[in-house]
């Protein structure tokens, strides 16, 4: 009698998915966040702590990691404060136009910092800066007035990009929170500043604290702010100081390597911060939603309403209608440093910018494309992710949920270094400095924002409709393709502009990686600027406000009009 020979395991359709899901997190994600380490700690095959410890004590290697310390608990003070102000205001008082200055205080998210940064250099610099011109030339001033090149400027500047975190927690929590024990203190004789500070400060502590740690870990991570406002003074954080160590050496494997010791910081700085956060968020101490409909207390500003009006509008047009419209004026000007008089102001710089120079016509291609192509990409790749994590029961699916978003907490140098290691010959494919190694980066920078997208989108799927296909006798592919990518539709176009639109102003990245003919927009304008073509690269900054404001804006109108 012949044995029966067990038949071999057949693959499903979730092996399948599983298994694509994994290859592509680990190639595109742990592979070049495994190598920052590898090259930190060996050498020659063999570990090796010595030189990690020279690196550190090197004392501009100390003052770069104080520097960033500095910087980020300037930025999460202000930051913190100017939110929670802002968050308190526009949801429980009756503060005039609330809607209005809501929206207005989430246009800095819109807004690339660095560009802000630029902006303020043209305003407030020591020499030439035109705030400052002003003050010493009609007042009679001795002096600047404020000197942007500085720990202050910096930290302000940051701060009015970076306070929307703390601005979007807290007023969310402070528009779900049951106002019973602020009516109760009310009711017993207390006044609006004893409320706020005994009551109603400490309901939202938590949301307070993650906004907070939230600004921190960009802050730790900024390249642009410092990189215009610092460098030229000496005041380097750790992604600018391995910006210079990497284009001060042309990549050479002492730079590399000092580079992914800089690295190592930022990601054990950020991972503490995350940890931090998470901690924060599971021991909040007080229930602030309660189960039952209620609409919070307003609290009436009486005589203070117009003035708290005025200094909204006052706040609004200072940090983001001045130096916006600086961009566009220096944009305009025929040489920078001449006054805004009509016979000092030309259109020929943009028209120079997109249609004669070749560079910068090749920059705002390759980041229109890059960004495209990234996020069709990174879209579809979400979708099958997100699938495995959301709906099928696979062993292991948990690790793709950490490999999807480990990129979105690890700073973009560190993502930048990564791909270099990876895809610059090390595996026998080298794509340094071409276009093809930013696309890389750019997949695994923003592949957390897809998951996040399409996770939310299938999670409203219910389970019946696949099994009900299945029933009927479709394949899972038929049910996936005729069922589920349909009704995650919304979701995935969510997904393609959360990441087509940050690839178009991205610089931390890119800066570390462009070759003579793969610059973007933002390493454009950044170079531009340090090489002193400042008019140019203030109307390449305007061009790139223009075409970000109107992304947004189809954004906003194309969801509104299907989705709605």
């Amino acid at each position: 009698m012949r044995s029966a020979i067990p038949a071999a395991p057949r693959v499903g359709t979730a092996q399948i998915l599983f298994g694509l899901s994994v290859a592509i997190l680990v190639i595109v994600v742990a592979v070049p966040v495994l190598l920052i380490f590898f090259n930190a700690f060996w050498v020659n095959g063999a570990f090796n702590i010595v030189d990690v410890v020279k690196v550190l004590s090197q004392p501009e290697t100390y003052q770069a990691l104080l520097n960033s310390l500095i910087l980020a608990s300037g930025v999460t003070v202000t930051g913190t404060i100017v939110g929670t102000f802002f968050a308190w205001l526009v949801t429980r008082t009756d503060l005039p136009f609330k809607g209005t200055m809501k929206v207005l205080f989430l246009v800095p998210f819109m807004l690339p910092s660095f560009i802000g940064a630029l902006a303020w250099k043209m305003l407030l610099s020591p020499r030439s800066g035109y705030i400052n011109r002003m003050f010493m030339e009609v007042f009679g001033f001795d002096g600047p007035v404020f000197d942007i090149y500085t720990y202050v400027g910096i930290i302000l500047v940051e701060t009015m990009y970076l306070f929307p975190f703390v601005f979007i927690q807290v007023s969310g929590a402070l528009e779900r929170m049951d106002p019973t024990l602020e009516e109760s203190a009310r009711i017993s004789g207390a006044d609006l500043f004893t409320i706020t500070r005994k009551i109603t400060i400490p309901l939202v502590m938590p949301s307070i604290l993650s906004g907070s740690l939230l600004i921190m870990l960009y802050s730790m991570a900024h390249f642009g702010t410092v990189a215009v406002l610092g460098i030229e003074v000496g005041i380097y954080n750790i992604p600018t100081l391995i910006y210079e160590k990497i284009h001060q050496s042309a990549g050479s494997f002492a730079s590399i390597r000092t580079g992914t010791v800089l690295a190592s910081v930022l990601v054990v700085t950020a991972a503490f911060i995350l940890w931090l956060q998470n901690r924060v968020l599971s021991r909040g101490r007080y229930q602030i939603i309660a189960g039952k409909s209620f609409r919070p207390t307003q609290l009436k500003l009486r005589g203070l309403r117009i003035p708290m009006l005025v200094f909204c509008i006052a706040y609004i047009g200072f940090t983001i209608v001045l130096p916006t419209v600086t961009i566009f004026m220096v944009g305009a000007l025929k040489t920078y440093g001449l006054p805004f008089t009509a016979e000092n102001m030309t259109l020929f710089n943009y028209k120079f910018i997109l249609f004669d120079w070749q560079l910068t016509r090749d920059a705002i291609w390759n980041s229109i494309s890059l960004g495209f192509v990234a996020a069709a990409i990174t879209m579809f790749a979400g979708v099958i992710i997100s699938y495995v994590i959301v709906k099928m029961k696979v062993r292991g699916k948990g690790i793709l949920e950490f490999l999807g978003m480990l990129p979105f907490s690890v700073p973009g140098s560190v993502i930048a270094l990564g791909v270099i290691l990876a895809w610059s010959g090390k595996f026998g494919i080298n794509i340094y400095n071409t276009v093809w190694i930013i696309l890389v980066a750019y997949i695994a920078r923003y592949m957390a924002f897809s998951l996040k997208a399409n996770s939310a989108a299938l999670e409203q799927v219910h389970d019946s409709l696949v099994e009900a296909a299945r029933a009927s006798g479709a394949t899972m592919w038929q049910a996936l393709r005729d069922i589920v990518v349909p009704l995650v539709r919304p979701g995935m176009l969510a997904a393609f502009f959360l990441i087509f639109l940050p690839a178009l102003r991205e610089l931390t990245v890119s800066v570390l990686l462009y070759g003579p003919t793969t610059r973007t927009i933002g390493v454009a304008i950044y170079t531009l600027n340090e090489d002193g073509e400042t008019v140019y690269s203030a109307a390449l900054a305007g061009i790139a406000l223009i075409i970000i404001v109107f992304g947004e804006s189809v954004i906003k109108r194309l969801f509104k009009i299907r989705y709605k």
